[in-house]
């Protein structure tokens, strides 16, 4: 496709951009600097950013409300903005009818003049993206960082830019045959997304195709959902918390010291890594493999991996009260997420976590947190419009508490808790049935644990609540 993508070929087309969102913004700039025209829909009557694009671009041609088939009238090349389902009717015509349909990332992979990091998967991905941003930059490279994650990738694009590090989502991988040599990385599957797709194969058919033209892959092999495509394709690495085969990357154990390591080699100590949790260990094995697959100095990655303590909202340290640990993991939006925090804050000698849940469930089944909650959850709390979908899988499960704010499930939590418990705020689910973003439900999360310290030395009705 980097033919058709080029920019000679571009000032040739008629081309829609779908969606006004940032994404949608990015292709109109790149577009734009490119002497590329454009048309512009929006299925939204009144989006947000209109006041905005139509005073940017006073001579485009710019249509809301619902797509129908004829706002195809001589347009052949269409620019989709990942928010937007390709299963709408007017798309699905579309398609059937010889348009081309394309992502802000074919663009991208057109343009860039630097080795491409792409980086999937239902969970991790954000700090896997932005680990290895950081690990560049200690390198001494200058590395475009963005994608899914922060910056749009069309806006990373620099003269003289030496690697672009990109995280892509289901949505964006989905109109994507070719990744023209890029590294590539999927770091899990969990179900996801599933108001948008038919079945869980719909949505790992989506995430596999980050495989497809790829000159080196690195992968979990611990996921049983993942299937690597066939070795002749490209180099492959893995990752995984067992001890490694050669050349792979995992865990091992001397003189009673874990260790990350490549095959034999030990390279860090577990204990020194910033980032907690069992779970990101198999984020910092990502990054180390993806460190050297994109040629960066292992001093440099290393030191990263000693000195990055993450991103806010994920797994993040709020702090202790009466030596019960207060984690945000607002940034847990889907099931498979909030088992990878149970799993990797949870005690193997006793349940020792108390989850806070809750949101829009975006059609997941909440069965599957039964076998994580069952080992490591003393007690569930939980909010928001699928709280009670939460509850109805859990309650024979774990001890279940139902709250009307995330203020309330952190009072709660505060007075059940004992010494050495941690309390989770590892939502399962969207975030906006109550909030703006996860980040606004995190900062509210935050506010709430640091309103008031919990200095009740006499604790006899400890788990009235729960």
């Amino acid at each position: 496709m980097a033919d058709l993508m080029t920019e000679s070929n571009l000032v040739n087309r008629s081309i829609a951009i779908l969606g006004m969102g940032a994404t949608g913004r990015s292709v109109a700039r790149y577009l734009s600097l490119k002497g590329v025209s454009f048309s512009w829909f929006d299925s939204r009557t009144e989006p947000a950013a209109l006041a905005e694009v139509t005073a940017s671009y006073p001579n485009t041609k710019i249509v809301t409300g619902p797509f129908h088939n004829e706002m195809w009238v001589g347009i052949d090349l269409a620019v989709v903005s990942p928010g937007i389902s390709l299963s709408e009717p007017a798309i699905v015509n579309a398609r059937k009818n010889g348009l081309e349909i394309i992502g802000d990332l074919a663009l991208f992979l057109a343009a860039a003049e630097a080795p491409v990091v792409a980086i999937s998967g239902s969970n991790g991905k954000s700090t896997v993206t932005t680990l290895l941003g950081e690990m560049a930059k200690a390198s001494g490279i200058d590395a475009g960082v963005g994608g899914n994650l922060g910056v749009p990738m069309l806006d990373l694009l620099a003269v003289g830019r030496q690697l672009y590090v990109v995280e892509l989502s289901s949505f964006q991988l989905e109109l994507i045959n070719d990744l023209k040599g890029a590294v590539a990385c999927l770091l899990n599957i969990s179900p996801d997304h599933m108001d948008r797709y038919k079945t869980l194969d719909d949505y790992v058919t989506a995430k596999q195709r980050i495989f497809q033209g790829a000159v080196s892959i690195v992968s979990n092999r611990d996921d049983s959902l993942i299937n690597l495509p066939s070795a002749e394709q490209s180099d492959v690495k893995t990752f995984g918390l067992d001890a490694p085969l050669e050349g792979q990357y995992g865990v091992t154990n001397h003189q009673d010291r874990d260790y990350l390591c490549c095959g034999d080699e030990r390279l860090i100590l577990v204990d020194s890594i910033a980032i907690k949790g069992r779970h990101n260990l198999a984020n910092a094995l990502a990054a180390l493999a993806l460190g050297s697959a994109a040629g960066l100095k292992l001093s440099a990655v290393l030191d990263t991996l000693q000195n990055f303590k993450g991103l806010p909202h994920r797994c993040e340290v709020v702090t202790t009260i009466d030596e019960v640990l207060f984690i945000d993991d607002s940034k847990g939006t889907n099931v498979g997420a909030t088992v990878a925090a149970i799993e990797g804050f949870g005690s193997e000698s006793a349940p020792n976590l108390l989850l806070i849940a809750g949101g829009q469930g975006k059609g997941q089944d909440f069965n599957d947190l039964r076998s994580a909650a069952s080992r490591f959850v003393k007690c569930g709390i939980f909010y928001g419009e699928d709280a009670q979908k939460i509850e109805d899988a859990l309650q024979s499960t774990i001890n279940v508490r139902r709250v009307e704010t995330v203020e309330s499930a952190v009072n709660h939590a505060k007075q059940s808790a004992v010494a050495g418990d941690i309390v989770l705020f590892s939502p399962a689910c969207a975030s906006f049935d109550l909030f703006a973003g996860f980040e606004e439900r995190g900062r509210h999360f935050q506010r709430a644990v640091l309103s008031s310290k919990c200095t009740t030395l006499d604790r006899s009705d400890q788990g009235a609540l729960c």
